[in-house]
């Protein structure tokens, strides 16, 4: 069973814990036995709460809306403020001790199962990075309110299945939500590609979008990649490829005609580069049933 913190809940708080029955129809049943929740909570202004386990059977998942608390993980020392978000995983032992004179407020979920460790792989966790620093992020308070939202349902199986999935989606968004370059890079790459988008019957370089940037080319390039996962002029091809799906939607026009309309005289390279993304032709395409 997990073992959740003995901190006694005042009426302005929340911890729900997962029946052992339906945890086990939650380890099996097809639609959650990848991954499921075993308890969750709302803790508000957490005076005197503190926990300290030497072995954790599973993971869990806390992001800090409020407030501060003193982290240990393996004998590593760490600080949780207001916008991080706190993995600790299976196996860690660690301790945590709310700050007596600002204590935290936190949404947290333990969980487990076979996809745990994928998912904080794709979250941005590991080894090094127990914390990521989020900043206040409507849409995950409203995953984790998500959770909570069986309450009240006499613990019923198809509420609880539904929270399953609403932990999947949580976790899944966090890369999404997750804003460690700060406003002004996140500014940067709006512009990069407010750009992009703008000029999409053209074929730009690597080297005109550097210079917007204001940064050599191979800086240019890293530091899109670290902060999308993938390489400036891919997207801008995804943008077009995107755009020329949209025509064949919408149009008659033929793929030569939308080739030239995005900046490409040559149709069947163009054909080849949408082939490479879609899966598929562009006469294929436009020739799909799609309802």
């Amino acid at each position: 069973m997990t073992q959740t913190s003995q901190w006694p809940v005042p009426k302005d708080s929340i911890r729900y814990v997962v029946p052992e029955p339906i945890i086990r129809l939650l380890a099996s049943h097809p639609l959650t036995r990848d991954l499921y929740p075993l308890a969750f909570g709302h803790y508000r202004r957490a005076v005197g709460h503190h926990m300290h386990r030497e072995y954790h059977h599973d993971n869990l998942l806390i992001y800090c809306t409020e407030g501060k608390a003193f982290l240990n993980v393996r004998g590593e020392p760490y600080t949780v403020e207001a916008g991080d978000l706190l993995l600790l995983p299976a196996g860690a032992n660690h301790r945590y001790t709310a700050d007596p004179e600002n204590p935290w407020t936190i949404h947290w979920v333990h969980y487990t199962g076979p996809l745990a460790e994928d998912f904080r792989n794709y979250m941005g966790f590991d080894g090094q990075t127990r914390i990521r620093h989020l900043g206040r992020q409507p849409r995950l308070l409203v995953d984790f309110n998500g959770l909570l939202s069986v309450r009240q349902t006499g613990f019923r199986a198809r509420g609880l299945i539904h929270a399953a999935n609403r932990l999947r989606q949580l976790m899944a968004a966090v890369p999404i939500n997750a804003d460690e370059t700060g406003h002004e890079r996140q500014a940067e790459l709006e512009t990069i590609h407010n750009y992009m988008r703008e000029h999409l019957d053209e074929r730009i370089s690597l080297e005109q979008l550097a210079d917007l940037a204001g940064l050599s080319p191979a800086h240019f390039a890293t530091r899109y990649r670290e902060q999308t996962g993938t390489s400036p002029i891919q997207h801008f091809l995804h943008l077009k490829v995107e755009r020329a799906c949209q025509m064949l939607d919408t149009s008659s026009l033929s793929f030569a005609d939308i080739s030239r309309r995005l900046g490409y005289d040559d149709a069947y390279y163009f054909s080849r580069l949408f082939k490479k993304v879609m899966g598929q032709s562009p006469r294929d395409y436009r020739h799909t049933a799609r309802h």
